[in-house]
């Protein structure tokens, strides 16, 4: 079994999907998760694009000891200066510099020549193998790319000092066989190639990402770059989950392993999913709630009869451990604190006791308490660490005539603060109240409600991305009222605008 080394862009690429935005403590929060995980190496973010970006990577390399973090670069000396800054903590850290090589890029995007791409590649590497001995290098749209420039580029950083070559699919273009025609070609190509581990990165926009993936694998990569959940860019990347479940569960055929911790994939993902309000769909491969939920009554009575009729993976393999602990009104506080444990959160005393009055009044109102709505309640929950604005109180008047009145109270740093606004029905009204208050606006972009546990007396996750001044920021907010949870989700958007223009302003 050849080990494949799982390099994580969650924190990079992943975060680059519309809505997705973390705070630095979001990130390290996932970033601990992803070092339980058991992934090689954590793309912590890149450093040179914003000030919340540095101080994200920094808090990622002084604080996740266990596995390597990496920046990224682009083939300029102050991006590759704002990486070292960033990874100064790290214990193995990583600079990752790119430049694009295809025809298309060169000359619309970077307005330069072979020669001149050529050049700054080298420099590039050479730079930043001043300051560690580990420097990957990507030819961003490689699978666009003319395979002798590409070839070329590849053998002046490798001389230069690259150790890992990255072969990017970045726009998803590429078909399985196609890829691994390029990976064979590199190798076979460039006389340097032994010298260093070859990487893929290829991205899902024809849904090809993890064919595409393993063919790069079975060609000669011996690292693949993924995301949880498979979010990122447009249709996003090659899914973390679902190729290290492909080499679990088809050893008789890709003799491959990696380092992934299986029984931690379903608490990372819903770990990712909650943190940017991203939902995983119900039919997502490995992760999604139907994938262990049968309907048709041929397959119900052979999964009765034996679960490997219907089912190439069991829930245990991925850390859906079946709770035999009903959690109710009478649980206990030992019990929450258990099942909390469980899920994969850490919490302190404080942490645990701030939430277990929101758990019973859950388990007060419905008749038993899912971990979908622990999940919910503990992320809603925690996420106010960062929220400089809190509401203290909502009211709500609406009903299918007349106009919609809502009244919220907020607190923040300056004291608390009430007023009333109108709107087109409840949510308009709410929302609007809370733009008074807080004095800031935003545009509603997308706004979802869904339940996150069985029954008519389930907890609703709201989620929400507003786009204030072109930036845009998610939101979420769980609750058996589903008006206040939407409240709550708006508030939350709004928060991340607010530490994100202050954290500019510094």
């Amino acid at each position: 079994m050849e080990r494949i080394r799982i390099f994580d862009t969650t924190l990079r690429d992943g975060e680059q999907a519309p809505g997705a935005a973390m705070s630095p403590e979001q990130k390290l929060d996932i970033a601990e998760q992803l070092a339980k995980l058991g992934v090689d190496n954590i793309e912590a973010g890149f450093p040179v694009s914003s000030p919340v970006q540095m101080k994200a990577v920094k808090l990622i390399a002084e604080n996740v000891r266990t596995t390597g973090v990496s920046a990224l670069a682009r083939a300029l000396p102050a991006d590759i200066d704002a990486a070292v800054e960033a990874l100064k903590g790290a214990a193995n850290p990583l600079i990752h510099t790119f430049i694009a090589t295809s025809p298309i890029h060169m000359m619309y995007k970077l307005k330069k020549r072979e020669d001149e791409v050529l050049s700054m590649a080298a420099k590039a590497v050479r730079y930043a193998r001043r300051f560690t001995d580990q420097v990957e290098f990507s030819p961003e749209d490689a699978t666009r790319s003319n395979p002798e420039f590409l070839f070329r580029v590849l053998e002046k950083v490798i001389n230069a000092g690259a150790r890992i070559i990255n072969i990017p699919d970045t726009v998803g273009y590429t078909t399985p066989s196609e890829f691994y025609a390029l990976i064979q070609a590199i190798k076979n190509n460039v006389p340097n190639i032994d010298k260093v581990i070859l990487s893929v990165h290829c991205h899902n926009d024809m849904g090809l990402a993890i064919a595409n993936t393993i063919s790069g694998i079975q060609a000669g990569a011996r690292q693949a770059e993924v995301t949880v959940n498979g979010i990122g860019e447009r249709a996003g990347n090659a899914s973390l989950e679902e190729l290290a479940m492909v080499f679990s569960v088809r050893k008789d055929l890709l003799h491959f392993s990696t380092g992934i911790n299986t029984k931690q994939i379903y608490n990372t993902s819903r770990l990712v999913a909650n943190t940017i309000n991203y939902p995983v769909p119900k039919n997502k491969p490995v992760v999604g709630e139907n994938i262990f939920a049968h309907e048709a009554g041929i397959h119900q009575d052979g999964v009765i009869k034996n679960r490997e009729t219907y089912e190439i993976m069991s829930p245990e393999s991925i850390g859906r451990d079946h709770n035999d602990i009903v959690l109710g009104r009478h649980s206990g506080i030992s019990g929450f604190k258990k099942r909390v444990r469980q899920l994969g959160f850490k919490l302190t005393s404080d942490e645990f006791k701030k939430i277990y009055p929101i758990l019973l009044k859950t388990a007060d109102s419905k008749t038993e308490v899912y971990d979908e709505d622990i999940i919910a309640i503990v992320n809603d929950e925690l996420g106010k660490k960062t929220d400089t604005m809190r509401m203290k109180y909502f009211s709500i008047l609406s009903g299918n005539s007349g106009i919609s009145t809502a009244t919220v109270e907020i607190e923040d740093a300056n004291g608390t603060k009430q007023e009333a606004a109108i709107g087109d029905g409840p949510i308009s009204a709410v929302f609007n109240a809370i733009d008074r208050v807080t004095g800031l606006h935003a545009v509603l972009e997308e706004f979802l409600i869904q339940a996150v546990s069985p029954s008519r007396l389930a907890v609703g996750e709201a989620s929400v991305i507003i786009n204030v001044d072109g930036k845009k920021f998610s939101g979420k907010g769980a609750s058996t009222n589903i008006l206040e949870a939407s409240a709550k989700a708006y508030l939350n958007a709004l928060n991340k605008s607010k530490i994100s223009s202050e954290s500019e302003a510094e």
